[in-house]
């Protein structure tokens, strides 16, 4: 039988928010802080202590931000926090080859020179964006948050949703937001199912120190196991995203810093002088999982609990915040005319307005991986020819650059740089 007293206790401990944030990566702090600076409260769970989250080693990655994902976090008061970490990306090189062989003679080169905005994007370090949002939330009084604790249960009925933690604790709010990875429980427990695939691939992630300047040059090298991205980084280092088969790439991780570089040389080339590992290696098992909808129940999911895509464009998180600027705008605007913003028919519009697009880039960039990550004769000649005319035509070469740099479809405003 129930304990009535514990029944009391757990009723006296539930909180009201109005929109409740399960998963603390980049995207629910981004959203969270969206949403508050239009004065809803929001309660954020995550699963790790938030000591672990702001670790200056914490996982190694660094993100190539679209210059409209620099617009969103200018502003959300991010931008101002990283920009001294940040590189501009002013010219991107797309090659196709051998490992040891040098490039194929065709190529794409993107200028931001072509374009008025500016830089194409930028290059910041995972950690420094992981501390600029703890403490952008932490100065926040619309912002609950809950570390360490992970959500096992959750229930919306008419007019709310209510979360249940690991600990018993109950939190209760008009909107639940899953932006949980791509292994999201929150859309397991409302039954989104996905489709997807592995694709055989993991990235080695490292950072890279390098004698010659990298000039704010971005690569592409694409290799028949799978792309190079070599990123560059705040100073003579480079972010490096190395995609091998998962076999390969288990073998090269088993190596020490030596022999890792050894086997790293033949890809990179030598083109910014001897380079060296500046800080831990890492590897991500790749794959595509797609949510088959965006949106339950009082439930809207974002990130990679709605798309999980192949790194090889680089587009992942900037897909993950064009959901945070569609989200926040969608139930702001809800708000101001009203509605319960947790109603279907709302939540509907951010699925209309974000899924078709999301789709796409997922699709995209699968086909795209297929393409390169293989070592076809007749695959190599269209494609290499491909570049070759995208480069002379400079009406594609633009369209592409503005494509990178995030200024194509329907941006929401906050990617505008307007406020909501």
């Amino acid at each position: 039988m129930d304990n009535p007293v514990r029944k009391v206790i757990l009723r006296i401990m539930d909180m009201d928010t109005d929109i409740i944030i399960v998963g603390g990566g980049l995207n629910g702090p981004a959203l969270a802080l969206a949403l508050a600076r239009t004065g809803q409260t929001v309660t954020i769970i995550d699963a790790l202590p938030a000591e672990i989250r702001t670790d200056a080693e914490f996982d190694g990655r660094s993100y190539a931000l679209a210059l409209t994902s620099q617009r969103l976090l200018q502003g959300i008061d991010i931008w101002d926090r990283v920009a001294a970490d940040a590189q501009p990306m002013l010219e991107i090189k797309v090659t196709d080859g051998h490992a040891g062989h040098g490039p194929s003679p065709f190529f794409m080169h993107f200028d931001h020179a072509e374009i008025e905005e500016g830089p194409m994007g930028y290059m910041v370090e995972d950690r420094h964006l992981r501390a600029a949002f703890q403490a952008a939330m932490d100065a926040t009084p619309e912002i609950t948050q809950i570390n360490g604790r992970r959500a096992v249960a959750q229930e919306a009925d008419i007019a709310r949703v209510s979360v249940t933690l690991d600990d018993g604790r109950r939190v209760c709010g008009r909107v639940l937001v899953g932006s949980d990875g791509r292994n999201s429980g929150t859309a397991a427990r409302a039954g989104i199912r996905r489709t997807g695939w592995e694709y055989g691939q993991t990235a080695l992630v490292c950072a890279i120190a390098h004698e010659k300047p990298h000039n704010g040059i971005a690569h592409q090298f694409f290799m028949p196991p799978g792309p190079l991205a070599i990123l560059p980084l705040t100073g003579n280092r480079c972010s490096i995203v190395w995609s091998e088969s998962t076999d390969q790439a288990r073998r090269i991780n088993a190596l020490d810093d030596e022999g890792y570089l050894a086997a790293l040389r033949p890809r990179f080339g030598d083109f910014l002088g001897e380079i060296s590992l500046a800080g831990g290696r890492f590897t991500y098992p790749l794959n595509l999982t797609l949510a088959n909808r965006f949106v339950d129940a009082r439930l809207a999911l974002i990130g990679d609990a709605a798309h999980g895509v192949h790194p090889i464009a680089g587009q992942g998180l900037n897909a993950g915040l064009r959901d945070v600027g569609a989200l926040a705008e969608t139930l702001t605007l809800a708000a101001r005319r009203g509605e319960d913003i947790g109603a279907s028919t709302v939540l509907e519009r951010y699925q209309q307005w974000r899924r078709f697009d999301a789709t796409t880039l997922a699709l995209a960039t699968d086909a795209f991986n297929r393409l390169f990550s293989n070592d076809n004769a007749l695959l190599r000649v269209g494609r290499d020819l491909g570049m070759g005319l995208v480069n002379a035509v400079p009406g594609l070469r633009r369209g592409l650059i503005r494509e990178a740099a995030g200024l194509t479809g329907d941006l929401p405003r906050l990617m505008q740089g307007k406020p909501i």
